[in-house]
């Protein structure tokens, strides 16, 4: 199953990192947080991924290129400059990473990966979010209730917009409300039928407003509600905190190295 990432924001809020690299490659204890949610996914059995590209895009394609080469024993031949990979059988993970362009709102930069997700069941999230949200519980609860689209919905402090719930069906949203603490709110973690497609129209579309209202009018959005640890990255106060969070033993740190 693909899991697509987002990650082309300027992520303006966090000027005095993302000046120089895209928000996605601002680093906790020394990673990237695009790696900690990569290698979330991965403890799951995720390894296979479209990162949808805009703001600076280039210096991901060289970290993961990079990274490639450093996670792998190689041997660099100077007479004819070719490097040679001695892996003897595939391993870690599969990168799809696209330019969708420097402008491109989060729905049409989602509508841009279509041909590369394909025509069947993927994961979605944001390039600047981490949660110890359970993925295989999250896909069997989208399995069992057969709608287009699952969100996961999260409790933080209220400072962003609010979903309106009945029972597990998303019915609307509220952009962030003065006060409200104990909503639910987009922790993003999605699962995808190919069919939400339809409901982007173009490379202005942003996805958590006109998609997301039309899904969930037509009782195609669901909502998987998650207790336990979110913290987005929207910040420098957030990215400090999750650099605290990491001293320690953060709760996304699932996976054994």
């Amino acid at each position: 199953m693909k899991v697509a990432i987002l990650a082309g924001g300027r992520g303006t809020r966090l000027a005095e990192e993302t000046d120089i690299r895209p928000k996605p490659m601002v680093e906790i204890g020394g990673k990237p947080i695009l790696w900690h949610i990569m290698k979330y996914y991965e403890a799951y059995g995720f390894d296979d991924f479209v990162i949808a590209l805009g703001y600076k895009g280039d210096y991901i394609k060289k970290w993961a290129v990079d990274l490639s080469a450093l996670t792998s024993d190689i041997t660099v031949d100077f007479r004819d400059c070719s490097v040679r990979r001695h892996d003897s059988a595939p391993r870690g993970w599969r990168v799809d990473l696209i330019d969708t362009g420097q402008a491109t709102q989060t729905g049409g930069r989602i509508r841009r990966l279509a041909p590369y997700v394909g025509d069947t069941t993927f994961m979605l999230t944001w390039g600047d979010g981490v949660s110890n949200v359970d993925l295989n519980r999250l896909l069997a609860f989208h399995r069992e209730h057969g709608k287009i689209a699952t969100l996961t919905a999260v409790q933080p402090p209220a400072r962003f917009g609010h979903l309106h719930l009945e029972g597990e069906r998303v019915m609307d949203f509220t952009e962030k409300p003065e006060s409200g603490d104990g909503y639910w709110i987009n922790g993003a973690f999605f699962v995808l039928e190919p069919e939400v497609f339809d409901y982007i129209d173009g490379d202005d579309s942003i996805f958590e407003r006109e998609p997301m209202t039309r899904l969930a009018h037509d009782g195609q959005l669901m909502a998987y509600k998650h207790e336990g640890f979110w913290q987005c990255m929207d910040t420098i106060r957030d990215r400090e905190y999750l650099e605290m969070l990491w001293a320690s033993e953060p709760a996304w740190r699932i996976w054994a190295s």
